[in-house]
């Protein structure tokens, strides 16, 4: 297997850290519609604001390795016990319900895509991003990944995500560029520092530093840079 490279224009981020656990304020979103919000969609609403706020239009790649598995859990409860399923839930429990409420709430409607790739999801999301990026430089794309643990009835999940967001805007002019790689894991070295790519990935924004993740036979590694893509 050989190395896959590429590099993403980043013109801001944002980011919740792993282990959130207070549901963000998203007041740009209706009040009917946030008190149905769960706290992953509301972690990933907040971090695609942050960066898409003063912008009319911006295509969507969003990526979450369970989605809204909570609420469907909870239906699946209901229907154990006999209770009717509510249509708003049902509506709200798809891969990609936050996509649909973010393009409602910014009167967007540019294209939007759902990626679930188990641990490797937030990865191919950011190769996702690259793709439709290169193939229309002069639209924006921004990437958002959120994610929270299985409920505990799944039993112990490999390289499971405490609850967390991250978005990047790929645009035109961006004062950074992230160099992305993809590649066969290495034999023999020590295990990165971080147990899941979200994590990873979001230290290494956060301290300018090159980040890796190895697992499941892959070895993904992370580098931001000042200057954009030439």
């Amino acid at each position: 297997m050989l190395d896959l490279r590429w590099t993403i224009p980043v013109a801001r981020w944002s980011a919740l850290p792993a282990g959130a656990t207070t549901p963000p304020e998203v007041k740009f979103i209706d009040p009917l519609v946030r008190r149905r919000l769960s706290t992953l969609s509301k972690m990933a609403l907040k971090v695609a604001h942050d960066c898409a706020a003063d912008l009319e239009s911006v295509r969507l790649v969003f990526a979450s390795r369970h989605g809204e598995l909570r609420r469907t859990t909870s239906m699946l409860d209901d229907i154990v016990a006999d209770q009717p399923v509510s249509p708003t839930a049902f509506s709200l429990s798809v891969l990609n319900a936050m996509t649909g409420i973010f393009g409602i709430a910014r009167g967007d409607r540019a294209p939007a895509t759902a990626i679930s790739a188990g641990a490797e999801t937030l990865g191919y999301a950011l190769l996702e991003a690259h793709a439709q990026y290169r193939a229309d430089p002069r639209t924006p794309v921004l990437m958002v990944y959120a994610d929270e643990p299985a409920d505990q009835r799944y039993g112990a999940v490999d390289h499971e995500m405490p609850a967390g967001a991250l978005a990047i805007l790929l645009d035109r002019d961006a004062p950074d560029r992230l160099e992305c790689t993809a590649g066969p894991a290495l034999a023999g070295e020590p295990a990165p520092a971080h147990a899941t790519q979200g994590e990873a990935l979001m230290h290494g924004l956060g301290a300018r530093a090159a980040a890796a993740w190895q697992g499941l036979g892959r070895r993904w590694q992370w580098s931001l840079h000042a200057g954009g893509l030439q």
